[in-house]
């Protein structure tokens, strides 16, 4: 086959194979971030990172005013690799997704009658809103949620930077399905496995694969691709 000389040059070695194994049995497809209008890619390429490190598999956004910010590569770290960013045209069809697919809305809002982050149940399917960096989360996302939560806070500032508030809050979902032994087995099918596996092994030969509308290969354990199945 045509792709087999590419082959050569993306072969994966059995411990590269072991480490994107491990990864990928540690996502959690029912745990995801929703960017409301963040602006900077600074915070982007932070949320990003911190999502790939709780196994979060996808992030979706909401350009403020039709503006995507860019993942920055000193803040994400090579995370925009492993880690899908979907952007929707507006926050009714962002919120209408998330819901259609069985997400828990749950909006980050340091107003007063917001719970305690601490006190909210992570281990649900669940889409946490985030914020514009001044603005906070629009008022249609905070009419939509299903719940509320803030950081506590004791100083004289009223909230923390949003990839702050990002990372406390999914590290205490990430406690709470670690606890409930939600990482301990894989959550994805096998067959989102196999095809994640060579994405993220072989992502140039990926990509034209799919430009010519041609099916991917088989990934082998030791990293070499099988062109006879998959």
């Amino acid at each position: 086959m045509q792709f087999q000389t590419h082959e050569a040059e993306e072969s994966l070695t059995p411990e590269r194979m072991t480490r994107l194994k491990k990864a990928l049995e540690a996502k959690q497809p029912d745990l995801t971030v929703l960017l409301d209008g963040v602006r900077t890619g600074r915070n982007l390429s932070a949320i990003v990172r911190t999502c790939d490190a709780v196994g979060v598999l996808r992030v979706h956004g909401i350009p403020a005013e039709g503006r995507r910010p860019r993942l920055r590569r000193e803040a994400s770290s090579g995370s925009r690799k492993w880690v899908q960013v979907r952007w929707h045209p507006d926050r009714e069809a962002a919120l209408r997704h998330l819901r259609e697919r069985g997400f828990r809305i749950v909006a980050a809002d340091p107003g007063p009658d917001a719970a305690d982050f601490r006190e909210v149940d992570y281990t649900l399917p669940t889409a946490l809103v985030l914020g514009a960096e001044v603005e906070g989360i629009s008022a249609l996302a905070a009419e939509r949620a299903d719940a509320r939560i803030r950081v506590p806070m004791h100083g004289m500032v009223e909230s923390l930077n949003v990839s702050v508030a990002a990372a406390l809050v999914l590290y205490e979902a990430e406690r709470q399905r670690r606890a409930a032994g939600m990482y301990a087995e894989p959550r994805l099918p096998p067959e989102r496995v196999a095809r994640l596996l060579f994405e993220w092994g072989h992502p140039r030969l990926a990509e034209r694969l799919r430009e010519r509308g041609l099916p991917f290969p088989a990934v082998r354990d030791d990293g070499s691709l099988d062109f006879g199945r998959g």
